[in-house]
């Protein structure tokens, strides 16, 4: 190869980053500015050590779905596990939204009653016979932070309610908009 081939190749190789890259970002900002806005509560998940460097690990009232509001039970040799999931959520008489009902399936039904949605998310439990509760990860559970504020997060987590402002697009993905500590809002994600 000639130089000019070598530095043709080179510029492509980097014009297709640059677009993957902004196709990423465009999307995570389209669902910001276009998703449906829910709000949920926010749970720590260990309270020994929520902080991992820049970020806190957290739950939600959504992240433990009760089996009774599955539509079927699964039928696969991992009883679910690793399967995508779909929770319907309506909001609650608090402004919380609640899970009302759950499938395992790999897209969003159409057009669910006037005032709730579907949340995608993966189901990280198997489904036993005494099993109760199936837990499912959003993509939500980081919540990034500016450096040194983590710590006080993780105190107030255990000592008052928390909520999480999240955008959820027409094919269930989410994104997280804002932390709130009750009416005050702590942090907010920026468009970019």
């Amino acid at each position: 190869m000639n130089r000019r081939t070598l530095f043709i190749a080179a510029g492509a190789v980097a014009v297709l980053q640059i677009g993957f890259l902004a196709s990423m970002i465009a999307g995570r900002a389209s669902i910001l500015r276009n998703g449906q806005e829910v709000l949920l509560s926010v749970q720590p998940v260990d309270p020994r050590d929520l902080l991992r460097g820049d970020y806190v690990t957290i739950g939600y009232n959504i992240s433990s779905v009760p089996t009774k509001l599955f539509a079927e039970r699964p039928q696969d040799e991992r009883n679910g596990r690793d399967r995508t999931v779909f929770v319907r959520l309506k909001p609650g008489e608090d402004g919380i939204w609640e899970a009302v009902a759950a499938r395992y399936d790999e897209k969003p039904e159409p057009a669910p009653a006037d005032g709730e949605l579907d949340i995608g998310g993966v189901a990280t439990s198997s489904w036993y016979d005494e099993a109760t509760l199936i837990n499912v990860s959003y993509g939500i559970e980081r919540f990034y932070v500016p450096e040194g504020e983590g710590r006080a997060i993780e105190g107030n987590l255990r000592e008052r309610a928390f909520t999480m402002k999240v955008a959820v697009a027409s094919d269930g993905a989410a994104q997280i908009k804002s932390l709130h500590d009750g009416e005050t809002m702590l942090y907010a994600e920026p468009l970019y």
